[in-house]
């Protein structure tokens, strides 16, 4: 039975995985209706094309099947400004999910448009932030969208569940550990993210056999990578002189940090739902640009600026985990770091080994490092040290005031 006759026509987010073609075919049987698929490759490291084969054999035709690759648009436009922020949520978190939503959920959006949809559907669950992303993202597109979460509306509550209807529906399910669930993954050309299985104890070690971008430190070479990183306003250009697109950068990062045990990550994260939440990370290539991008910043951002931008990082980074990169205030906030960018030019030399990224160097003609200033040899005149008490005893003031009447009173 059709629950609403308005929707005639959607458009879903399809993985191919088990919960999208779960989806696929529970939107078919409860709504009664046309569902196109929309698979988007952002650099997930799988094929995507057979997402076009699953999707055919439920019957879906092949002018309502959308493969995108969307790789260079995905770095250029979110990854890289998310970098030029030198954002991290919670200490930690290089966000590599997050930033995909907002790039999907545009899709969506406009293939609903082009496609005279009257919905779209994803495939997050009633507990998870990307519930939260997808739709925040599509509203602040198209305030009258409709949208359909089937976790929140089926009674399919666990992995086991879900491995059953597919069962009973034919639908294959991929990457089984023995008769346990799969662990839930999510891949882009940014990071990948496992949680569910062993993982959902916090005391568990992730299992070795994880892994997919990395080796273990220990496992690493033994001599170390070095690799030279040029900056243009904020964004890597090249790698050791070798001019590369934005996802042919990320795309060769990841091979050299993951081939030298660099961009694991195990956390317990505060979702914005209210819950906290375990998940494990690879995000190799981020891990580099992070402490490179920082590295550039410190020879060229006056120190005001780059204070400010700290400031400023944590709410940034909450915008994206959160799932308000549509918003009025990021955008606000990503001008204003653009801008803070426009000298952030030159050279990083770095040095991988055995899960360290380390800088060794660092270069730019806007390089605001003054030798004649900072040296501990004769400066020539450039700085007059006697300044400097006049400069202290000013900002003593205060405290020598307030311990002056503090000793009196005593």
């Amino acid at each position: 039975m059709k629950k609403d006759k308005q929707i005639q026509k959607v458009v879903l987010a399809y993985s191919g995985g088990l919960d999208t073609s779960i989806i696929l075919k529970w939107l078919q049987e409860t709504y009664q209706c046309e569902v196109i698929t929309f698979t988007a490759d952002i650099g997930q490291g799988e094929e995507v094309e057979p997402a076009r084969a699953k999707a055919q054999s439920m019957g879906i035709p092949d002018k309502d099947i959308f493969i995108e690759d969307l790789q260079e648009e995905f770095v250029a436009e979110y990854v890289f400004p998310m970098f030029r922020a030198n954002a991290i949520y919670e200490g930690e978190y290089l966000l590599g999910t997050s930033i995909a939503r907002p790039l999907i959920a545009k899709r969506l959006v406009e293939i609903a448009s082009e496609t005279n949809a009257d919905a779209i559907s994803h495939g997050a669950t009633g507990k998870g932030n990307d519930q939260v992303r997808f739709e925040l993202g599509a509203y602040a597109l198209n305030p009258d969208i409709k949208v359909i979460a089937p976790w929140r509306e089926w009674s399919l509550g666990s992995r086991e569940s879900l491995m059953a209807y597919a069962e009973k529906h034919s639908i294959p399910v991929e990457m089984k550990r023995g008769k346990e669930s799969p662990f839930s993954m999510d891949a882009n050309l940014l990071h990948i993210s496992y949680e569910g299985g062993p993982l959902e104890d916090p005391w568990n070690q992730p299992p070795e056999e994880m892994w997919r971008w990395s080796v273990s430190p220990e496992a690493a070479p033994n001599e170390a990578t070095f690799v030279e990183l040029t900056y243009v306003k904020g964004d890597i250009t090249a790698i050791d002189g070798e001019e590369m697109s934005p996802a042919e950068v990320l795309r060769e990062l990841n091979k050299l940090a993951g081939s030298n045990g660099i961009g694991r990550l195990d956390i317990v994260e505060n979702r914005f739902v209210g819950m906290k939440s375990r998940g494990a990370y690879e995000t190799p290539g981020g891990t580099v640009m992070l402490k490179a991008h920082r590295a550039i910043e410190s020879l060229t951002l006056d120190r005001e600026v780059a204070h400010l931008k700290d400031e400023l990082m944590p709410r940034y980074a909450s915008l994206i985990y959160n799932g308000f990169w549509w918003s009025p205030e990021r955008t606000m906030l990503q001008t204003a770091i653009d801008h803070s960018q426009i000298h952030v030019n030159g050279e990083v030399r770095l040095k991988l080994f055995k899960g360290n990224v380390e800088v060794v160097g660092r270069k730019s003609a806007d390089s605001l490092f003054d030798e004649k200033v900072a040296t501990f040899e004769e400066d020539d005149g450039a700085y007059d040290q006697s300044e400097a008490e006049g400069f202290i005893k000013l900002n003593a003031l205060r405290l020598r005031t307030l311990a002056s009447k503090r000793t009196r009173k005593e």
